[in-house]
């Protein structure tokens, strides 16, 4: 299947499941190649044939995303070197959950998340400790007892019932035991970080000098101003004094056809990461591209302040709606 197959069957399924989700990040280069919301669930979803092409760098910038946007960065692919990918299991490459299309069907459509993750030295589930110490007292087993069926030691029953996951094999020998599944489920959208280990999120890296103005202009404004590397957009910008935390999605170049492409793209990203979005360039000959306001770079060193800035966003964007 080729790779534009695939994010279109990908697209598909998360429309069928009731996300809303953008147009693709036909544009290099690019960290994720869609955006999809589902009431208050934002993902950030690459989409790839080969997981072994996803690299630190991209996952690092999916990671800084997911925190600006208060999204869930996720890669969706087929295989690992010439293995595909297990179903129903939970992938993480450089700290992103990855699994297959399948589990995401499962997932998203069936509404039947994933049980086991893989980690270093295999594939493992969470035990729910709580449920497992009261089965063994409804069985009057001391933890001795049940560390000889298992064939682990006490100490390990122990760490179980305090919450620490199990190996598959494990999990199935406790569920053949109790007569009862005794796992949970991976919550890739919010507990994913709960069953491995990250790092924190990854520093900005600086911004390309040719923005150097602009991050200026904001700051000055009383924006803090995240630089991209990977993204459709050059930065991610919150307000920092603003109660609801308002989020400009920002580029800059000449405007070209390309950057009309981009602001375009942008602006699909902002309706639904439910974010704003501006394009900054030296000339324009239109106010905005479908909801991306466009400023002149000059027109902005004028803007001393947060709430000018909001205004000729908001104006330009309601304007060319309601053109």
């Amino acid at each position: 299947m080729s790779r534009s197959a695939l994010v279109g069957n990908v697209t598909a399924m998360l429309e069928d499941a009731g996300f809303v989700v953008s147009d693709r990040c036909a544009i290099r280069p690019k960290s994720f190649d869609i955006a999809a919301r589902r009431g208050e669930d934002l993902i950030l979803v690459k989409i790839l044939g080969n997981i072994d092409a996803f690299n630190e760098a991209t996952g690092h910038e999916m990671r800084r995303l997911g925190t600006y946007l208060e999204a869930t960065p996720l890669v969706i692919g087929l295989r690992s070197r010439d293995e595909d990918l297990k179903p129903d299991v939970v992938y993480f490459r450089h700290g992103v959950p990855v699994f297959s299309p399948d589990t995401a069907y499962n997932l998203f459509i069936e509404d039947v998340p994933p049980l086991i993750y893989a980690a270093p030295g295999g594939l493992y589930v969470n035990i729910d400790g709580d449920l497992l110490a009261d089965k063994r007292e409804d069985r009057d087993w001391s933890l001795g007892q049940l560390a000889s069926e298992l064939g682990v030691s006490r100490r390990t029953v122990s760490k179980y019932e305090d919450g620490m996951n199990a190996s598959v094999e494990v999990a199935m020998a406790l569920q053949e035991l109790f007569e009862a599944p005794l796992t949970s489920p991976v919550d890739v959208l919010e507990g994913a970080d709960d069953v491995h280990e990250t790092e924190t999120t990854p520093d900005d890296p600086e911004a390309d000098p040719d923005d150097e103005q602009v991050v200026a202009v904001f700051t000055r404004a009383g924006y803090r101003v995240h630089p991209t590397a990977r993204s459709p957009f050059k930065a991610v910008s919150r307000d920092a004094d603003d109660s609801d935390d308002e989020v400009v999605l920002t580029g800059h170049s000449e405007f070209t056809k390309a950057a009309e492409k981009r602001a375009r793209i942008m602006s699909s990203i902002s309706h639904v990461t439910r974010t704003q979005s501006v394009y900054v360039v030296d000339r324009a000959k239109q106010e905005s591209v479908d909801g991306t306001a466009l400023v002149e770079r000059d027109e902005l060193e004028k803007l001393r302040d947060a709430d000018d800035l909001k205004d000729v966003i908001r104006e330009r964007a309601e304007r060319e709606e309601a053109a």
